[in-house]
């Protein structure tokens, strides 16, 4: 049998608790989306670094790499070369390396109160002439 003082005790709990599982929640989909972003942008940098490697044509080197970012808009992901000794040609005996960036646009716009604009890059290298 139920005491009369402790009705609705439960509902008030919950309303008590509730706004934190939902920031716990939210942090999790921000979190989640932003390391699937930085996986694309790895692998969209690496994709360019052996375009780059083998064709040693920066810009279709740059359009590969942005094909190949996964859910990331490919007009949205920039890419930059640079090989070994400077220069921009890639030759037999040097490594070229690409950098992806990409300006995150979260799903809720929760972290974009607290820290701005979140900008995040890849990085691959690789060895040229194939």
């Amino acid at each position: 049998m139920r005491n009369k003082k402790e009705e609705g005790a439960a509902a008030v709990e919950f309303a008590l608790i509730l706004p934190v599982l939902l920031l716990i929640l939210i942090g999790i989909i921000e979190f989640s989306l932003a390391f699937n972003a930085q996986l694309s942008l790895n692998q969209a940098a690496r994709e360019g670094a052996r375009y780059m490697a083998i064709h040693n044509n920066p810009g279709d080197a740059a359009a590969a790499a942005g094909n190949a970012a996964g859910r990331l808009t490919p007009a949205s992901v920039t890419t930059t070369f640079s090989v070994t000794g400077g220069g921009t040609t890639c030759s037999a005996g040097k490594q070229v390396t690409a950098i992806t960036s990409y300006t995150l646009t979260t799903a809720t716009g929760f972290l974009d109160a607290f820290t701005g604009t979140i900008v995040m890059t890849g990085k691959g290298t690789m060895s040229c002439g194939g």
